[in-house]
């Protein structure tokens, strides 16, 4: 078809892909041209609410690269569940020298007993590791509106009448984010936010009013290949990512026995005492216990069946599960599926293995416990 822009946000309109910038059902385009809203826009509109678009991280970058180019602050939202797997590597190469807050969402599903000072301490030294350099750190729950409030007293305090960029990877609930401030704001000003007062640009930049001249400009989405998010339907998607607090369950190995996660993922405890093992991963995941030598066995066996997620039709295009190798250091640490979960170990120098699609980030950090 012609090119026709989206009315909205400037967008080439497309039929073919729904997370991507312009897409439109294809039987809108027989519709007046000239007004045409993607359905993003449209949701926009209509709903207040935005949903996220992926872009390739080609695109990302020269979106990044605007940013540096500007005197603005920026918002780097990141998932506390994933928090490595969240971060963009070298930041500040593409935002240049605009301050920056950092976003940690989905504090709810972190377990309540966690104190939230602890939690910025340990982010801190994270992302020291990425050469970050941030202003401060705002805990939220974005999809339960908790702690916003005290994210735009950050906004306020550091923005200095400048624009304000958010930025982040798919899924960690950066526009989740957006539709709680739009919400926070038109429950007080009743009707004061209108389409008119969205502007857009190309690659689905929405630009919403701080003020008379200054905006809190959403960005799409950079899509993190290595996170287990890529490789699922929408219907395995919605079972891998937590909802609500998360029960860690706990286990007692001995070495030699092995721990699925579904079909998604396998640990192997391969040398060591018998130690316990805390498994954090979404409620619905389903946890089977066996034999080290018995483990080839099961997976073959019931992959796809007893062992899904994956559906065998997924686990045949994320091909044969790549195999990483661990020697505990000497303090607390975790081991880290992107995307998937993390199982905290106590124990020093002990061998452990984890099974996960080649693609797949597989780490170990310093413990959040």
């Amino acid at each position: 078809m012609n090119e026709i822009k989206c009315l909205g946000c400037g967008s080439i309109l497309q039929t073919s892909h729904k997370n991507r910038p312009g897409y439109i059902d294809e039987n809108l385009l027989n519709k007046d041209t000239e007004n045409l809203l993607c359905q993003r826009c449209f949701k926009l509109k209509h709903y207040r609410e935005l949903t996220d678009v992926e872009i390739s991280q080609d695109e990302y970058i020269k979106i990044l690269n605007k940013i540096a180019f500007v005197d603005a602050l920026v918002l780097n939202m990141v998932d506390l569940f994933d928090l490595q797997g969240s971060i963009i590597p070298s930041i500040h190469r593409f935002i240049g020298q605009n301050d920056m807050i950092l976003v940690g969402n989905k504090r709810d599903v972190l377990p309540k007993s966690l104190n939230d000072g602890k939690i910025k301490q340990w982010i801190r030294k994270i992302i020291k590791e990425y050469g970050y350099n941030i202003k401060d750190i705002a805990l939220v729950s974005a999809q339960k509106g908790h702690g916003i409030d005290e994210l735009m007293a950050l906004i306020e305090k550091y923005r200095s009448n400048r624009d304000v960029y958010i930025i982040g990877s798919t899924n960690v609930g950066k526009s989740t984010l957006v539709n709680a401030i739009i919400k926070r704001f038109t429950e007080k000003t009743d009707d004061l936010i209108t389409t008119s007062q969205f502007p857009g640009t190309t690659l689905d930049l929405i630009e919403i009013p701080l003020d008379e001249n200054h905006y809190l400009i959403d960005t799409p989405g950079i899509i993190n290949k290595h996170q287990y998010a890529f490789y699922l339907d929408k219907k395995n998607l919605q079972h891998i990512l937590p909802k609500k607090e998360i029960k860690p369950k706990v286990y007692q190995l001995d070495k030699e026995q092995t721990l699925f996660f579904d079909g998604l993922a396998r640990f192997d405890y391969l040398d060591g005492e018998r130690t316990s093992f805390v498994c954090y991963f979404s409620n619905d995941i389903k946890v089977h216990r066996t034999k080290l030598s018995n483990a080839d066995n099961l997976f073959s066996k019931h992959i796809g069946e007893l062992l899904s997620p994956p559906s065998k039709e997924e686990y045949g295009n994320l091909g044969k599960y790549k195999i990483s190798h661990f020697r505990t250091p000497k303090n607390r640490c975790d081991i880290v599926i992107s995307g998937l979960g993390f199982i905290s170990i106590k124990a020093p120098n002990i061998k452990v293995a984890i099974h996960a699609p080649k693609n797949v980030g597989v780490y170990i950090r310093p413990s959040l416990f």
